[in-house]
C-alpha cells in the first residue's frame, strides 16, 4: 500500500506542476523503424528475425547498465518449434522501485486482415506493428544511457506476440514467458505496454483492460501526455478493449496498462496487412510517445 501512495502523490505533483521537454529524438526513432522493416519479417524461424534480434542486442549492450537474453522455446499447435528471446535492458538495476516498459519486436507470419485474399498468405511488415513500439523503447534507451532515471527501469522487449491466432495458445509468448519468471516480490511499481504507437495520424485511447487493472496507471499516463500538451494524440476515452502483452502480466499481479492507437489507417486499413510500411509512421509520433515516456521517469 505504501508504494501505491507514494506514486499517486507523485503523480500528482507532475500533473500540476508540469512537465520538462525531453530528449527523445523522434527521428532517430523513425530510423530505428526503419532499420527494423529493412532485416525483412522479424517472424520467429526466419533470418530476419534472427538479424533483427541480434541488431537490438547489439543497441542494448551499448546503452543499458545491464542486459539480460531470455532464449526460450514454445511449440506451436501445428507441432513447430519456435526459438524466441526477450531482450531486457536494464537502467540502474540494483534500485528496488522500478518501473517496466515493453513492445514487441516480432512480427506476424500472416496478413490475415488484408482486404485482398491473395495478400493475406504475406508476412506482415511491422512498420507500426510491432517495429515502432520497439524504436520508442530503443529511443527511450538512448535517453537513459545519457540522463539517468530517478527509478529504476527495465525495457523489456517481448518476441513471439504475433505469431498466432489470438484465440488459440501461440500468442503473446514473449510476455506469458517473462510473466512465468516474475518473482512474487520482485514486481515493477507498473508496467507500460507501447505497440502500435507511430501512426502518422495519431490518436490514442484509454484501453479497457488497463482501466480495469491500473485505472490510476492510465490517469498518470494521459495525466502527463496532457501536461506535455499531447492531449490531442493522448485522448481521455475509453475506445477499445484489447488482448495484448499487457495481459500476461496484469494476470501475474503487475499493474499494467497498454499504450495504443487502434486506429490504424482509414477504417483500420493497415492492420495485420502489407500497408503497414515505414511511410504510414510518423516521427512526430514517436516523439510524442517517446516523450511521455521519459517524462514517466525523471
Amino acid at each position: 500500500m505504501r508504494r501505491r501512495v507514494v506514486f499517486l502523490v507523485a503523480a500528482a505533483a507532475c500533473g500540476a506542476g508540469g512537465v520538462p521537454p525531453t530528449p527523445f529524438d523522434g527521428d532517430a526513432a523513425l530510423r530505428y523503424v526503419q532499420a527494423q522493416v529493412a532485416f525483412g519479417p522479424r517472424v520467429p524461424g526466419t533470418e530476419g528475425h534472427r538479424r533483427a534480434g541480434d541488431w537490438l542486442l547489439a543497441h542494448l549492450s551499448r546503452t543499458a547498465d545491464s542486459v539480460e537474453v531470455q532464449a526460450f522455446t514454445h511449440v506451436t499447435q501445428t507441432g513447430d518449434t519456435l526459438a524466441l528471446r526477450n531482450f531486457i535492458g536494464r537502467f540502474r538495476p540494483t534500485a528496488a522501485e522500478r518501473v517496466l516498459f515493453l513492445a514487441h519486436w516480432d512480427t506476424r507470419p500472416r496478413s490475415d486482415q488484408a482486404r485482398n485474399l491473395a495478400q493475406q498468405a504475406i508476412p506482415v511488415p511491422g512498420a507500426n506493428d510491432g517495429a515502432s513500439g520497439t524504436a520508442v523503447l530503443l529511443g527511450v534507451a538512448d535517453v537513459l544511457a545519457q540522463h539517468p532515471p530517478s527509478v529504476g527501469v527495465d525495457l523489456l522487449f517481448v518476441d513471439g506476440e504475433d505469431y498466432g491466432d489470438f484465440s488459440g495458445p501461440d500468442v503473446l509468448l514473449g510476455s506469458r514467458h517473462y510473466a512465468r519468471q516474475l518473482p512474487r516480490d520482485g514486481h515493477p511499481l507498473y508496467a507500460v505496454l507501447f505497440d502500435m504507437v507511430g501512426d502518422a495520424e495519431l490518436r490514442i485511447f484509454q484501453e479497457g483492460n488497463s482501466m480495469i487493472a491500473a485505472p490510476e496507471v492510465v490517469h498518470r499516463v494521459w495525466g502527463l501526455a496532457g501536461a506535455l500538451g499531447y492531449g490531442d494524440a493522448f485522448r481521455p476515452a475509453l475506445r477499445h478493449t484489447v488482448t495484448d502483452d499487457h495481459v500476461p502480466l496484469i494476470e501475474a499481479g503487475v499493474r499494467a496498462i497498454n499504450v495504443i492507437d487502434f486506429d490504424y489507417g482509414p477504417e483500420n486499413a493497415y492492420w495485420h496487412t502489407p500497408a503497414d510500411t515505414p511511410d504510414k509512421v510518423s516521427a512526430r509520433s514517436l516523439k510524442i510517445v517517446g516523450d511521455v515516456a521519459v517524462a514517466l521517469v525523471r
